[in-house]
């Protein structure tokens, strides 16, 4: 008998079913379309793209483009690729458009679909950004659909690391960018690090799909993306409390697997002092449990994690004397990627590899309020339905499941549980044989690179041939993927989230053209591509007939998605397919968040040796503990975000400010009001009002004007006139500080003071919220405390920051003030000195003509015009010869560069 939900279901359909049927209508249209546009030119396609760019400028929205911009990019694609968008891409496409998350299984065409919404979108002519979850999907896609999008008569770009600046602000300016999360992430930072706006490389969050949605906005939006740089060297710390960890036993300490946490004992902490103090680290008579001793507990426990919770070959690998991370959802190596609070450097003492200095926090961001400056976003993934409400919650994103174009034909068998991990590996082992034998491709998934090389190990004492992808692997990653469909292969994977090549069965027929072609370049690509074609057709044919690829998880992961995305991965496009699950109850997952009563459970039933439990009530009961455990992690994700948001609301302040100062062209009002501002809290502190005259501390407020105005001023005479008030005294003290620094700015030069004024606020700004982040970070980790005194950390810490918030900005007031009181124009000899010392270290050279120009660096020494008049017998080598050039003048070195970039920028 049907429950009242599911009957009510069949009557009027799930709710995602009612939002796909809403879509048709719209797709009709699109469909309608379709003869109009197959009739265009190539030219009128194009001609078509301005057409609507003239409309969406003269205030057509985008939504009533929509079916024609649809229309008009499918034919496009068509033309192109040889890919004609079906239906259901279209419906995702629309969801896209309107700011969704589209779930659609693997193989279903994500990519070509998505250059649907991004051609409506980029129409707007704000730049639509297109992420993918790393630097070689972002390449392959971005070449792939710019063949579209030119078509089209729209730019592509595509951002990677370590890209030229000038190459990576056109990437930006193009129509349609295609980027990594990290990369457009780090890019944000380093632009609010610029010190003017034509170096900045992104224009504006006008419009993003992110494709891998889930990976990017959930699995990685617990870890903040930061910009550092070093500080101070202690690696002889980390070795000595290195050699320590091996000692201990396992009552000296506890760990916390499931908050990857470690903590010491009384009798740890007993024998660490005897050790510490023999080791000269920590003073006699001081403890652990004294304050001083903070630092030191921190970096020995830090130590204890990295013996103890991070494991090689799984969390991390050692590659060239490097450490290297391993992303746990996508096994992919994190390139340039380090953990924090000396965590990174404990790993690297632990495996005997050069320590890198520690890192102080210059900027950062996580991706969550990273991806909420856009004015509009839309994700794409195979898995999105398990977290729909922290989309929601988080993005305001609603997810829609798309249906297939064919219907789904793979076997989702139930989970086998065997006792241990022995009997486990050893039915894999054999069911792997069963269907190798029979030439049906298997795909094994594994959950770390040592249990994918073990397993690649006892295949390979069976007489087993197979590929192995993992980490190690990570440069055939195409290749691997692609030949994982032909018949008889097995593929032993770490994880297959993002992996961007389809798995087809008998093969990738585009790897193998591509291979035959390399091998013989002088072959005729078309017979080429009949022949392999004929063959590959012939391979699918037996493929098909053993029965589709065959996935074999070797454990469950802690989240539902990742098991979803490796089972994706069979029955592409209404292939047949098989999947199964083979557990044990010493996995992770089951050991830390299992049942004990699935042990008795299987004691009781007497089950032999090498015999497995295979029942739904176990898969209902792995779904129930994954699902805490997501629960658990999108309550830390919750929660780093609510602490990040009080960050977020004062980067976003210091970031508008920065932008503002940059673009203005002349600083001199805000300056000045700083100044008053300053002398007005000068005046009141050391002439509080309502006091009588004999109470001011008149010597107080000179020496403060003395060291913070770079001025003497006869505070004590003006206070003895009679009829004299703080009003009067702060009136005379502004009039003298604006005369001081108008004359400075004669002397200088108007446009050389503009400059300096920029540079300086520019540069202070910096330099106190890369403190005023350090201090963030400390008062983060000793909020939490005060929940002991029964006070909410959260609003302690929201309190606490908006207070340090506000004496940064007081504080930024009196240094931007005192830096400009104290500056002064350079005298001639000072000049000469400067130059012949800048001309030893910097010989003249010619560099190319398209060379970017250099930063301008801080004006903490300026190095003023050279004499009016030109001197006899110029010499473009020597500066004293040059005259006076304007700012905006070719440098007279002859390097192609203004003046101002060249030998007259700001030392």
């Amino acid at each position: 008998m049907l429950g009242i939900g599911s009957l009510a279901r069949k009557v009027f359909g799930t709710p995602n079913d009612r939002k796909v049927k809403s879509a048709r209508s719209l797709v009709e249209r699109i469909n309608a379309l379709e003869p109009e546009f197959q009739a265009l030119s190539d030219e009128g396609i194009k001609q078509k793209t301005e057409e609507f760019k003239a409309r969406v400028a003269g205030g057509e929205s985008l939504d009533a483009l929509l079916p024609e911009a649809f229309a008009n990019c499918r034919e496009a694609a068509r033309r192109a690729l040889g890919l004609r968008a079906f239906d259901v891409q279209l419906v995702a496409g629309v969801f896209l458009h309107q700011g969704n998350i589209a779930e659609m299984k693997t193989g279903e065409g994500k990519t070509l679909m998505a250059t649907l919404p991004v051609y409506l979108n980029a129409l707007a002519g704000k730049g639509v950004h297109v992420v993918t979850v790393n630097d070689y999907l972002a390449k392959r896609d971005a070449e792939w659909m710019s063949k579209v999008y030119s078509a089209l008569g729209m730019t592509t770009g595509v951002v990677y690391p370590y890209q030229p600046d000038a190459e990576k602000r056109a990437a930006y300016r193009a129509d349609i960018t295609y980027a990594t999360n990290n990369e457009l992430g780090f890019d944000y930072l380093r632009d609010n690090m610029k010190t003017s706006v034509e170096e900045m490389s992104q224009r504006g969050h006008f419009y993003a799909i992110v494709d891998e949605v889930d990976s990017i906005l959930v699995d990685e939006a617990r870890t903040p993306l930061i910009i550092s740089g070093p500080s101070q060297d202690r690696s002889d710390l980390y070795k000595t409390l290195n050699a320590f960890i091996p000692e201990l036993t396992e009552e000296h300490y506890k760990l916390d697997e499931k908050a990857r946490n470690a903590t010491f004992t009384e009798e740890g902490n007993e024998y660490l002092e005897q050790r510490l103090h023999a080791a000269g680290v920590l003073p006699e008579g001081q403890t652990l449990y004294d304050p001083e001793s903070t630092s030191i507990v921190h970096h020995v426990t830090q130590a204890l994690r990295a013996h103890k919770l991070f494991l090689k070959d799984q969390h991390y690998i050692v590659r060239d004397g490097e450490v290297m991370l391993i992303d746990e959802f996508t096994g992919r190596m994190m390139r340039g990627r380090r953990l924090s609070d000396g965590l990174h450097q404990a790993i690297e003492a632990k495996e005997d590899v050069k320590i890198q200095p520690e890192n102080v926090t210059l900027a950062s961001v996580t991706f969550q309020n990273y991806f909420r400056l856009y004015d509009k976003l839309a994700g794409m993934t195979g898995t999105a339905a398990t977290e729909a409400e922290e989309f929601m919650e988080i993005y305001k994103l609603g997810v829609v499941e798309i249906p297939t174009n064919r219907p789904v034909q793979r076997v989702d068998e139930h989970d086998a549980v065997y006792r241990t991990a022995r009997e486990k590996y050893e039915a894999i082992v054999k069911a792997i044989h069963e269907a190798h034998a029979k030439g049906q491709p298997m795909l094994v998934g594994t959950t770390s690179i040592e249990k994918s090389e073990m397993l690649a190990a006892m295949l390979a004492k069976e007489g087993v041939p197979h590929n192995v992808l993992n980490a190690r692997q990570h440069e055939q990653e195409a290749k691997i993927v692609a030949d994982a469909g032909k018949f008889g292969a097995v593929t032993i994977a770490t994880n297959m989230a993002g992996r961007g090549t389809d798995i087809q069965l008998g093969g990738n027929v585009e790897m193998k053209v591509m291979e035959a072609l390399a091998a013989d370049p002088a072959a005729h690509p078309d017979e080429l591509r009949n022949r392999i074609e004929a063959e590959h057709a012939e391979e699918k044919q037996k493929v098909l007939e053993a029965g589709g690829l065959f996935v074999l998880a070797s454990e469950r992961h802690e989240s539902r998605r990742i098991d979803n995305q490796l089972r994706g991965r069979s029955g592409r496009q209404g292939d047949p397919g098989r999947s199964s699950f083979f557990l044990s109850l010493e996995d992770d997952l089951m050991r830390i968040f299992g049942s004990e009563r699935l042990e008795k459970v299987l004691s009781s039933l007497g089950m032999k040796e090498g015999e497995a439990i295979v029942h739904p009530w176990v898969n209902k009961s792995l779904e129930r503990a994954q699902a805490k455990v997501e629960g658990r992690n999108f309550d830390i994700r919750k929660q780093l975000l609510k602490f990040d948001d009080v960050m977020n609301d004062q980067r976003k302040a210091i970031f508008a400010q920065r932008r503002e100062i940059m673009e203005a062209e002349d600083l001199s009002e805000i300056v000045r009001d700083m100044r008053h501002q300053l002398i007005d809290d000068l005046v009141h502190e050391h002439m509080p009002p309502r006091s009588y005259a004999d109470q001011w501390n008149t010597e107080g407020l000179a020496a403060a004007a003395r060291d913070k105005l770079a001025l003497e001023m006869p505070i004590a005479e003006w206070a003895a006139e009679e009829g004299v008030d703080q009003d009067e005294i702060r009136a005379r003290m502004e009039r003298e500080t604006d005369a001081f620094m108008a004359d400075k700015a004669e002397r200088f030069g108007p446009e050389s003071m503009r400059n300096i004024e920029k540079q300086i606020l520019l540069q202070t700004i910096d330099a106190k919220w890369r403190e005023h982040l350090v201090t963030l970070e400390h008062l983060r980790s000793v909020v939490g405390f005060r929940g002991y005194a029964q006070r909410d950390p959260l609003s302690e810490y929201k309190t606490e920051g908006f207070t340090l918030f506000e004496s940064l900005l007081e504080s930024l007031r009196a240094e931007v003030t005192q830096k400009l009181g104290q500056i002064r124009p350079l005298t001639q000899e000072e000049q000469d000195t400067l130059m012949k010392q800048y001309l030893a270290q910097n010989p003249p050279k010619k560099p190319a003509a398209e060379e970017p120009p250099a930063e301008a660096a801080a004006p903490e020494a300026l190095a003023a015009p050279a004499p009016a008049e030109a001197l006899p017998g110029f010499d473009e080598a020597d500066p004293l010869t040059w005259g006076n050039p304007s700012r905006n003048d070719p440098c007279p070195c002859g390097s192609g560069q203004k003046f101002k970039h060249c030998h007259g920028k700001l030392a």
